[in-house]
């Protein structure tokens, strides 16, 4: 999971963009793995914007619901508004039930420290909807609501396999403006390249110790046939439990029947 939270896809020309609200939302992306709460202080640390601002927006999110505030100049929970709009994007498409079914099935086998998961594009980041796991995995950033980078993870990659051409190039761009120096620069523009390569190969993406030494994955887009969403699957784990060659050879095939089903499309060989 990322330090900071995803800026919004935004264009400071545009003027139907509600700047206000985009700023309230990137309040409630503050939140990090383990945090329960948060102070008005981390809020303002984290967006960088002027601490009057934080607290107009504090108190606003407290009366929506959205946060809660645990007594007068407390700490700041996620409030149960954050819950229902959560739960209710969930609820909106049979993708969650389906995903549920074919993951428990590209996990199945002898490896218990194999998992699967879901994931939708969030800015330059890729955010697991649905994940699966044996209790006993020895795993790491496979969990409800992580977010993992774009261009250095199987899933990332295979989300970007899934848009067009041109959205790949203005995301490339944008992550080039976040960049902090030309190595950087140069290991994404690599991870599109490999890409690319990877799934014009074998029709998804990979990620071997890329994205963290210890990570190997692999992973192929969702593209439903009805509607605008890109998602992708992904299945993997831990580098010295799942080594390349067990992906490629035990999961390749099974991961592009359930992108596939998942899709909603047949198989070329059906």
């Amino acid at each position: 999971m990322t330090d900071e939270p995803d800026e919004p896809d935004t264009d400071a020309a545009d003027p139907k963009f509600v700047t206000a609200l985009a700023r309230g939302l990137g309040l409630l992306s503050c939140f990090r793995k383990n945090e329960v709460e948060l102070s008005n202080h981390a809020f303002v640390e984290r967006t960088g914007l002027p601490k009057a601002t934080v607290t107009r927006m504090t108190y606003t999110l407290c009366k929506l619901g959205y946060l809660v505030q645990s007594e007068p100049g407390g700490l700041y929970r996620l409030g149960p508004g954050v819950l229902r709009l959560g739960f209710g994007a969930l609820a909106s498409t049979d993708l969650k039930d389906r995903a549920e079914v074919e993951l428990r099935d590209l996990c199945a086998g002898d490896n218990p420290n194999v998992a699967a998961a879901i994931a939708e594009r969030h800015d330059l980041s890729a955010v697991y909807l649905v994940t699966h796991r044996a209790p006993s995995a020895i795993l790491t950033a496979f969990y409800l609501g992580a977010q993992v980078p774009l261009f250095s993870t199987s899933i990332g990659r295979a989300l970007l396999m899934g848009l067009s051409e041109n959205k790949r190039e203005e995301l490339l761009v944008r992550a080039f403006d976040r960049a902090a120096s030309d190595e950087e620069r140069a290991r994404l523009t690599h991870g599109l390249a490999r890409a690319r390569a990877d799934y014009e190969a074998y029709g998804f993406c990979t990620s071997f110790s890329e994205w963290r030494k210890e990570i190997n994955g692999i992973a192929a887009p969702i593209v439903p046939v009805e509607g605008d969403r890109v998602f992708a699957l992904n299945v993997g784990g831990v580098a010295f439990l799942n080594s390349a060659e067990e992906l490629m050879e035990t999961r390749a095939q099974r991961l592009l029947r359930a992108a596939h089903n998942l899709s909603l499309r047949p198989m070329d060989n059906d």
